[in-house]
Formats: structure tokens, C-alpha cells, sequence
């Protein structure tokens, strides 16, 4: 009900998720996402800065791992030893140099990927060949959003991983959301 149709792509949901928090719901969004992978031996959460770090540091809590955010901007902390994976943000129209220093992900890991919204899969599948090159085990992708009209949910599918997304949204023509059922997921 808060969320604010921009377009039939774009849905802004600033007011509890991407600027302003809702820290109730973001701490249930995180109790859902431990709940739906805590038989797949989780070990890290990993994400990407910044709207996906609430719901991801909330899983982290829940699941008593550690939480990764990958960044976007260069560090100048964050020079060498570093995993790199470009990302395209249709949101934002760019493409993004993402890292994550090797300090953090090794190949016991079981990494558990959390987005904030989910279209075409970039960020997710960005941060699943992170923990890739890291050598590690990719056992969910948890996403607070998805645009189940959009290609991210059928790439995800496609690569083997488990996705899981907490919202599903058919569709944002005329200027409402219309969420997905079961019938409506392809």
C-alpha cells in the first residue's frame, strides 16, 4: 500500500525500504528469509550496497552468521585482494564495478545472496559469481521484491540456484500494483 507506482517498471518503495526503514518489517523480512534457508547451512550473507544491507544484516542476525555488502564505489581501503564482478543497474542506468575483499569470503563458505528487488537478476547474479570466484557455495538467493514480470526470476531458475522471493509482483500497469499468484508465476 505504500509503494508508489512510477512506472510500469519502476515501483518506489522509499518509504519502508530503499531511504526510509520500517525496522519491524525488515526484522520479520529477515526471521522469513532464516526461516525459509536455515536447513541449507548457512555461513555468510552477502548483498549488495545499499538498499539490500537492512534486509540482509536482519537474516544475518536471525541465521547468527556474518553479513558481507558488496560495494559499489571504489574504497580506498579496498585496493587489492579483492573479488570484482561488473553489475548493470537498470534502475539507475549504469554499470557498477561491484568488490568484496578476499578477507571475507573463502570456499567453506555457504553464502546466502539477499537483494531488495529483483528484475533482471543482475545484482543477484553479479554477487553469485562473487562468491563464485571465492570458491564458495551459492545455497539460496533471497529477494524482498520481485518483478516476477521482468526476466530475473526465470534467470536465477536457469542457473540451478534456489531463489526465494518474499513479494511477488505481476504487474505495475495502470498504475497499480498487481501482485503475483501461484497461477501467474511463470
Amino acid at each position: 500500500s505504500e509503494g508508489i507506482v512510477l512506472s510500469e517498471k519502476v515501483l518506489e518503495v522509499d518509504s519502508f525500504l530503499n531511504h526510509q526503514m520500517d525496522p519491524v518489517l525488515m526484522k520479520e523480512v529477515g526471521k522469513e528469509f532464516a526461516r525459509l534457508f536455515e536447513a541449507e547451512g548457512i555461513t555468510k550473507v552477502l548483498t549488495i550496497e545499499s538498499s539490500g544491507i537492512a534486509p540482509a544484516i536482519m537474516a544475518a542476525l536471525e541465521l547468527e552468521v556474518p553479513m558481507i555488502f558488496a560495494r559499489k564505489q571504489k574504497s580506498l581501503t579496498l585496493r587489492e585482494d579483492i573479488y570484482v564482478e561488473k553489475v548493470y543497474s537498470f534502475t539507475k542506468e549504469q554499470s557498477n564495478d561491484v568488490t568484496v575483499s578476499k578477507k571475507f569470503l573463502f570456499p567453506n563458505d555457504r553464502v546466502l545472496i539477499i537483494d531488495d528487488f529483483l528484475a533482471h537478476g543482475e545484482a543477484a547474479l553479479g554477487l553469485a559469481r562473487i562468491a563464485e570466484q571465492a570458491g564458495a557455495t551459492v545455497a539460496g538467493i533471497g529477494i524482498v521484491i520481485e518483478k516476477s514480470f521482468q526476466s530475473g526470476a526465470q534467470r536465477i531458475k536457469e542457473t540451478g540456484y534456489r531463489g526465494e522471493s518474499l513479494v511477488r509482483i505481476a504487474s505495475l500497469a495502470d498504475g497499480k500494483v498487481t501482485f503475483a499468484t501461484e497461477e501467474t508465476v511463470h
